[in-house]
């Protein structure tokens, strides 16, 4: 057995492999064996990618899908992705949906993403406000991040298209650019701690915890105050963030047995889907796995849930 195995077991546990055994009995058709997924994740080094690899992993480890990685810039891309139908499925940041998202259905509300704003260590900045006349990266173009970077701006009382030179760089890019001092600021939507973020070393988190409220107010309830722990980035004080729901999407189009085998992931082996960058973030919580919002579930996820919940 690898160390990555035995950490999947540890993961479900002896309940856990007998009533994931029992649920892929139930619920999964012999068709839906086999089947490989196109998962649409985000970035190199990001949570999404994080979590597709290791829900991969998982799925390799039980056999019943196969999950196709699809390096994505993101949650806009990856609707995009889907909407064409050139993935079967995908995550994204909930804000990014739009009003009459179409042909797409919930399979979970996965976790909680923190947007952060990271300026260099010896930066006079202070708060949103005062990136007036600065340079700034809002995401990838196509990311979540670039979406909501706008809206905590415009909540700031800056216009993002006269106040703010605004680019949109990789995360790798951008913090390169901002060691170099191309840029004052980036804009990162993920978990925490990112290890691309050198924090509290080279550089800080800003808080924006009193933009939340106002953000909710404005765009819709789809925002949370969150707080990024003290230590989560070892060294670092706390601050307080806007959290955003990441949801994992499917096709309408999906199999009810394939959403069905996906979700029994989240169900049964959620210990073992927590990437290294989930630290202090609110993470497969069986409560909130069936929080999409408006949002519909897939007909396969929520014959899963309701066999879990009883």
């Amino acid at each position: 057995m690898t160390g990555r195995e035995s950490i999947l077991r540890r993961g479900i546990g002896r309940r856990g492999f007998l009533a994931l055994a029992a649920a892929g009995i139930a619920g999964c058709a012999p068709n839906g064996r086999g089947a490989t997924v196109r998962l649409a994740s985000g970035e190199v080094g990001g949570f999404y990618y994080a979590f597709a690899g290791l829900l991969g992993l998982a799925a390799e480890h039980l056999g019943d899908v196969q999950i196709d990685r699809v390096t994505t810039s993101g949650s806009q891309d990856n609707l995009s992705l889907l909407a064409r139908g050139e993935v079967d499925a995908a995550l994204t940041l909930a804000d990014s949906l739009p009003e009459n998202p179409g042909r797409v259905s919930a399979l979970g509300r996965v976790y909680e993403n923190y947007l952060q704003l990271v300026v260099r260590a010896d930066s006079p900045i202070g708060s949103v406000a005062d990136l007036r006349g600065t340079r700034v990266s809002l995401g990838a173009e196509g990311s979540g991040a670039a979406l909501t970077g706008e809206r905590i701006l415009r909540v700031a009382g800056l216009d993002p298209a006269v106040d703010v030179a605004v680019s949109h760089r990789p995360l790798a890019e951008a913090v390169a650019a901002l060691t170099a001092g191309q840029v004052d600021a980036l804009l990162w939507a993920g978990g925490v701690p990112t290890a691309l973020l050198a924090v509290p070393g080279r550089m800080r988190l800003l808080d924006m915890g009193d933009l939340a409220a106002p953000m909710r107010e404005r765009f819709g309830p789809v925002y949370d105050s969150v707080a990024v722990p003290a230590d989560a980035y070892p060294g670092a004080a706390a601050v307080h963030t806007i959290g955003v729901a990441n949801l994992l999407l499917a096709a309408t189009s999906m199999p009810e047995e394939i959403a069905a085998s996906l979700v029994e992931l989240l169900v049964w082996h959620a210990d073992a889907l927590v990437p290294t960058e989930a630290a202090g973030t609110q993470f497969l919580d069986g409560r909130s796995l069936v929080s999409t919002g408006p949002l519909p579930l897939h007909p396969g996820a929520a014959g899963v849930y309701r066999r879990w919940h009883g």
